[in-house]
């Protein structure tokens, strides 16, 4: 995928270097520039600038990014628009997946994280709609933290139940295979929204979204990186994974994001462009028991 993002970040910086010395000369505000890179670093919600340079954070190439926050297990982009985030991002480690086991919260709850409008439990009582994790309790029982914060609805969307349940359940399951296999894996999720008048539930008008995506980037034992990615619409769904499975430039090209953009430009374009479910990540029916 071409890479828009590096003269996107080089003028952001500029604009930004010119807006701090119009404060301290001029004794002017601060520019809308300076306020989209502090988004784009993380300060938004007072994070660490490091946050961005991560291989699981996507760079969005249009200009619609709402605040970036990061909890202990987990970032995501939150769309106070939508009550919904934009992604959900974090890595999964083999040793996080061996290291005790917190029993599940089952208790939803506002992002304390989140300024502005948000999605409140009630929003999806009576609604049809499961609260869909988008980074899944099971990935988080490594603390009673990480656990906690899997419940924040601000990891969660109006999932249909088949889907939540099927399909999705089993690609969870797989990437926390992969991560026992491979020792580490990048994970990136979140909802698709394909018509301009989404429907929406409860009282605060969360959407719904029309799918759902995941990518997934691993380090194979050769060093060379392995990605994969993941639509499903918001239905029940064959348990198939491989019906749903395409090349990360595929799933770049219809989300309108550069995923994984942070790895080096050589090995991201490699591992985007193919994908190979059997292989690399031996998709197989008997790893979805689990």
């Amino acid at each position: 995928m071409e890479r828009q993002k590096r003269n996107s970040i080089l003028i952001l910086v500029v604009l930004a270097l010119l807006g701090t010395a119009y404060h301290f000369v001029w004794g002017g505000s601060e520019t809308p520039a300076e306020e989209n890179l502090t988004l784009l670093e993380g300060e938004a919600a007072g994070q660490d600038k490091d946050i961005m340079t991560r291989l699981e954070i996507p760079y969005r190439l249009e200009d619609n990014e709402s605040c970036i926050i990061e909890h202990m297990g987990y970032a995501l982009s939150y769309n106070s628009d939508y009550r919904v985030p934009n992604w959900v991002a974090y890595e999964l480690l083999s040793t996080e997946l061996e290291t005790g086991f917190r029993s599940r919260e089952d208790s939803f709850e506002p992002d304390p994280l989140v300024k502005g409008r948000q999605a409140y439990d009630r929003d999806y009582v009576g609604s049809g709609y499961d609260r869909g994790h988008m980074a899944p309790a099971a990935d988080m029982r490594w603390s009673s933290q990480t656990m906690k914060e899997s419940f924040y609805l601000s990891n969660v969307c109006p999932q249909n139940h088949n889907l939540n349940s099927g399909a999705w359940n089993d690609l969870e399951k797989q990437v926390r295979y992969e991560a026992r296999y491979y020792k580490k894996v990048w994970v990136v999720c979140g909802p698709v929204f394909e018509y301009n008048n989404p429907r929406h539930i409860g009282q605060n008008h969360v959407m719904v979204p029309d799918s759902f995506f995941k990518a997934l980037l691993t380090r194979k034992k050769d060093g060379s990186y392995a990605a994969i990615g993941f639509i499903f619409p918001n239905e029940a769904c064959v348990r198939n994974l491989t019906l749903y499975a395409m090349t990360v430039d595929e799933l770049e090209e219809k989300l309108g994001m550069d995923l994984f953009f942070n790895l080096d430009a050589k090995d991201q374009d490699e591992a985007e462009a193919v994908m190979d479910p059997f292989g690399d990540w031996r998709i197989r029916d008997e790893i979805l028991k689990d």
